[in-house]
């Protein structure tokens, strides 16, 4: 059965892509110097929005790495910048009909 991996380049530890592939290297030798890891079974380290802080916090994830995040040796990264605090809509209260 075919799964996502991440293909992280081992010289720079960056993800530089995600592929379907079943393992198997007898159908598909991945790239010399590619580290190969099920998306499904590698951390993350990604931004999300936290409730009671109401602010987005670094949240380590299973599953959800992505292109252009760094493998530190144990899981990989973000390398997007801080999300900005949602804006709150300024209600009265009182709505028409």
């Amino acid at each position: 059965m075919s799964q996502k991996y991440l293909m992280i380049n081992q010289s720079t530890g960056v993800v530089e892509n995600i592929c379907l592939w079943n393992g198997d290297n007898n159908i598909w030798t991945p790239p010399t110097n590619t580290l190969m890891l099920l998306v499904a079974e590698t951390y993350a380290t990604i931004w999300a929005y936290d409730s009671q802080q109401e602010d987005y916090v670094l949240s380590r994830q299973l599953g959800r790495s992505s292109i252009g995040f760094t493998w530190n040796g144990s899981e990989c990264v973000t390398n997007e910048p801080k999300p900005d605090k949602p804006v709150q809509p300024i209600s009265s209260g009182t709505q028409e009909l």
